[in-house]
């Protein structure tokens, strides 16, 4: 498949997907030789001839307290014993218009693993009635009425109930849980920890990614709620509406909940992630005292899941069924012990799988490279250890274009490419120097790794009351030009007088990226992303310097490749 074909929804699926879906679909509702038969073209006969010997799977609307109607499934083994119970597994529905059913070439494991499966789309979305609410605090409350449900079927234990979720299933997952102490663990894959960091980094709408969200969830089936708010976000009215809004859906703020009730949490993320704020998945993760896991890997959002959805392996799914029978004494997984704390690949080795005891372990002390100067007969200054540099300044244009490097030129697609061993190459020798400022290191002389947290500091002196900035740490070929992104993040200064001198000290995307010997770490700072909703008033300019007593730098969690 061709990466311009790529689709920017994760969960858009091909012509052939969704034959196969439907395949399994009829064959699970109708499990005749000639139904399980059409799975053969797939390889799947086998399995799922098993799966419909073992559970009897049937599609069915649950209704809520309100009346509005909810598109599930629901799977139970076979001949169960009186009195015999099992541990129960529900799946919320990622972000996709086939709903639950995007978790049937799962089911087979959960099935076979001894789990009672019930599947569902949240109100809203795909087949169920209702309105949008983002996991919001209705979404919340039909999960504890699902539950309600389930608990009354025949087989299930009340005592061993796991929520996993994909994205959106992720998000109503972890909130769910966070809400009714008879879930007793969670995995959520491309999960977010905190919507409000995701929409607005450092004073930055993330707008493309709204947009992409927006269209997703179909304007016309939100609420009125979250229809204001949309409105609200487009016109840049930031308000303490918006702001609640996505506080009581960030699991960042039910942190004592998950803690008090000692939920086991499982999280995946990616390093590229466009759609949801990484280091607000890290913050919840290190602030959880609860069993933990974190898997962050190579590529964007839902990338590293896809597979496991549609039943192939996939780390996130494994890890999940491995996270889900240690907790609920099931045996979907290969039968290991799940591993807590950080398990992680670097960029772009899908190969790759490191593991530490926690996110403190793991990240690198940063050393901190100082931004220098123009030097005469040199293009671009340095970023170099050593003493501080003060007293320079750098100009950078701001005129509503894009420089040659972007966060990702494609939602979704570009993290895509990322997997298959093909990241976006940048020639950072064609960026126009006065639209962006530019710092480089010497060349490397060994390999060496960035691994963790990054922050920059720099003072911004704006000719308008508002300014924003992009800054991209880049891995570059000294000889051709050419780069690789490895972190970024914006950062947007409004109500300032003009002319008026601001220091801002602000992190970057973490990063795990190994660096062959003769590279160059670049540093690129300008004024516009398609990605991002700038505020600079076009055309302008602003002035980057390094005041004494705050001179400008970059901590970067670098280290040898041992």
């Amino acid at each position: 498949m061709p990466v311009s074909d790529f689709p920017e929804n994760p969960f858009v699926l091909n012509a052939d997907d969704l034959a196969r879906l439907d395949a399994i679909r009829e064959a699970l509702l109708d499990p005749s030789p000639r139904r399980i038969g059409r799975l053969d073209q797939w390889g799947l006969a086998d399995t799922y001839e098993t799966s419909a010997e073992i559970a009897e799977y049937r599609e069915l609307s649950i209704a809520m307290s309100d009346g509005t109607m909810i598109d599930a499934s629901l799977s139970v083994p076979r001949n169960l014993a009186p009195g015999q119970t099992c541990p129960a597994v529900v799946l919320p529905a990622p972000l996709i218009n086939i709903g639950h059913r995007a978790y049937l070439g799962m089911f087979p494991r959960l099935l076979q693993g001894g789990y009672i499966v019930l599947a569902y789309s949240q109100r809203g979305l795909a087949a169920s009635g209702g309105e949008i609410h983002v996991a919001g605090p209705q979404d919340v409350a039909d999960a504890t009425e699902l539950t309600n449900w389930l608990v009354q079927n025949e087989g299930v234990d009340s005592n061993r109930i796991g929520f996993f979720g994909s994205s959106y299933g992720a998000g109503t997952s972890l909130l769910a849980a966070a809400n009714d102490q008879r879930i007793k663990v969670v995995a959520g894959t491309s999960a977010w920890g905190d919507l409000f960091a995701s929409l607005y980094e450092n004073g930055t709408r993330h707008l493309k990614a709204f947009e992409a969200l927006v269209e997703l969830f179909k304007e016309e089936r939100c609420s009125k709620e979250f229809r204001g708010v949309i409105e609200k976000i487009r016109n840049n009215t930031i308000d303490d509406e918006v702001r609640e809004f996505a506080r009581v859906r960030s699991p960042r703020e039910y942190l004592r909940s998950y803690n008090d009730a000692g939920t086991p949490i499982l999280l995946t993320t990616a390093w590229h992630e466009t759609i949801f704020s990484v280091p607000a998945v890290v913050d919840l993760f290190t602030k959880l005292t609860s069993p933990k896991s974190l898997l962050v890997q190579v590529g964007d959002h839902g990338n590293g899941e896809l597979a496991g959805l549609a039943g192939l392996f996939a780390k996130p799914t494994e890890m999940a069924y491995r996270w889900l029978d240690y907790h609920l004494g099931g045996h979907a997984g290969d039968g290991r012990e799940p591993r807590f704390g950080v398990r992680s690949e670097y960029m772009h080795n899908l190969l790759s799988d490191l593991f530490h005891d926690s996110w403190e372990d793991y990240v690198l002390p940063r050393r901190r490279f100082h931004l220098t100067g123009p030097v005469a007969g040199r293009r671009d200054a340095q970023l170099a250890e050593g003493q501080p540099q003060s007293g320079w300044s750098r100009a950078v244009k701001a005129t509503g274009r894009d420089t040659e490097v972007v966060v990702a030129p494609k939602l979704v697609q570009t993290g895509l490419a990322e997997r298959m061993g093909l990241p976006h190459v940048y020639k950072t020798d064609g960026i126009d120097r006065e639209l962006a400022a530019i710092w480089t290191t010497a060349p490397l002389t060994r390999r060496m790794r960035v691994q963790g947290d990054l922050e920059l500091r720099v003072t911004v002196k704006p000719r308008a009351m508002d300014a924003t900035i992009v800054a991209y740490l880049l891995d570059c070929d000294p000889v051709t030009g050419k780069a690789q992104i490895i972190s970024n993040a914006p950062y947007t200064l409004t109500d300032q007088q003009a002319g008026q001198v601001t220091t801002v000290t602000f992190p970057l995307q973490p990063a795990h990226y190994v660096l062959a010997e003769g590279r160059v770490l670049q540093l690129v700072i300008d004024t516009h992303d398609q990605f991002f909703a700038d505020a600079n008033s076009v055309p302008t300019s602003l002035e980057i310097t390094s005041p004494e007593g705050a001179e400008s730098y970059l901590d970067i969690p670098l280290g040898p490749l041992d």
